[in-house]
């Protein structure tokens, strides 16, 4: 996601929302995914976003796999729908994200993030017809995006040695 994390958090909605849905869209297959792993202790890149699709197409592929649709139409209307499903929660995660620094006049609060990632979690628990799918991806998309931001400022990495 080059560009995401580049300036003060609640400016430039329309940029940020942009870069979400396109990583969004790109990992369309997974379900609860998201950005590939790898892309996160790398930072913005031009090679992020190939990684996000190719960790996406994998995952459609898979879920394509595993339930066998009857034909090569209810395949691809599938993949579609799980890419429209992921391209929407990344335009409600960054959407809710960018508003909630600009409202709350504290950009960099990982507060931010969580009602960006609860934002996304009720759309998808909306998607399911599930309160309790609702729920739970509020928490855990919330908790996460989060996590993701205090790690983002602090510095951590997800792979490799420590640094000490």
């Amino acid at each position: 996601m080059a560009g995401y994390w580049d300036g003060p958090e609640g400016e430039r909605c329309p940029q940020r929302t942009w870069l979400a849905t396109r990583v969004g869209a790109a990992a369309g297959g997974q379900r609860g995914g998201g950005r590939h792993a790898g892309a996160a202790e790398r930072g913005p890149g031009p090679g992020n976003d190939t990684q996000c699709c190719v960790a996406g197409l994998v995952g459609a592929a898979y879920r394509i796999i595993l339930l066998r649709p009857g034909s090569a139409l209810a395949a691809l209307q599938t993949a579609a729908a799980d890419s429209v499903t992921m391209a929407t929660l990344g335009a409600v995660f960054g959407l809710s994200t960018c508003l909630s620094a600009q409202v709350r006049e504290e950009p960099e609060d990982p507060l931010n993030y969580f009602i960006g990632g609860c934002a996304a979690g009720a759309v998808l628990g909306v998607r399911a017809h599930s309160y309790l799918t609702g729920t739970t991806a509020c928490l855990g998309f919330g908790i996460t995006a989060a996590l993701m931001k205090i790690g983002n400022k602090e510095g951590w990495r997800l792979t490799g040695p420590p640094k000490l």
